[in-house]
């Protein structure tokens, strides 16, 4: 077995596991209630700007593989895919004024803490990605299988490490310090990620691409 694969499996038998999903729900729920106002906010401005779905929900893979709905307040317009998936790009046309404000700032990503505290998600851990678009993935990039053996994150080590890209190179990349940070799992390293999400955050360094 590689290196990867016993702290993987050292991991899943270690204390520190049970604590991280403690901690999990603790502070989902905490930012669920101090973010309350802000949804209740950005809500009303996405009906308003368009009249079109507050929400946004995509299929993604989870841990060992598994078929994962996650949920998003919506930043693209309305039937934004309506020609199938796509890469994100630097100045997307399909994603609204509001849109680049509240991925700059992650705002769009608050409902996955309500995925968090049903046990499908982590705070940190892999981003969750696209079945249609990780089957290209899984063909080009060795080891890429490897990242389902945890719960995936809202934040990772790849997000707060790594500019975000879309591209087979960028998931190449990124998997890099996905498979860092299973091997390297511990308490210390969520709560350093943790804390680089924030400063991203309040720099507005969000998920927009970058070419």
């Amino acid at each position: 077995k590689t290196d990867v694969i016993r702290g993987i499996l050292n991991s899943e038998k270690n204390i520190e596991m049970r604590i991280k999903r403690l901690g999990d729900f603790v502070l989902s729920l905490i930012l669920l209630i101090l973010s309350f106002p802000i949804l209740l906010i950005t809500i009303l401005i996405i009906y308003l700007q368009d009249s079109g779905p507050i929400f946004y929900s995509q299929i993604r893979t989870g841990k060992n593989g598994d078929i994962l709905k996650i949920t998003k307040l919506r930043t693209m317009k309305v039937n934004a895919e309506k020609k199938g998936p796509q890469w994100s790009k630097k100045n997307d046309p399909r994603i609204t004024q509001f849109g680049y404000l509240l991925r700059k700032l992650r705002i769009d990503e608050l409902p996955q803490l309500i995925s968090v505290l049903k046990g499908e998600m982590s705070l940190i851990g892999p981003r969750p990605e696209r079945p249609i678009i990780e089957k290209e993935l899984i063909k080009k990039i060795p080891n890429y299988h490897l990242r389902y053996s945890i719960r995936p994150g809202i934040s990772s080590w790849a997000q707060v490490n790594y500019p975000y890209g879309a591209s087979i190179n960028d998931s190449a990349k990124k998997l890099s310090y996905d498979l860092f940070y299973i091997k390297n799992f511990s308490i210390f390293l969520d709560i350093l990620i943790f804390f680089k999400t924030i400063k991203l955050v309040f720099n507005a360094k969000g998920a927009i691409a970058k070419n």
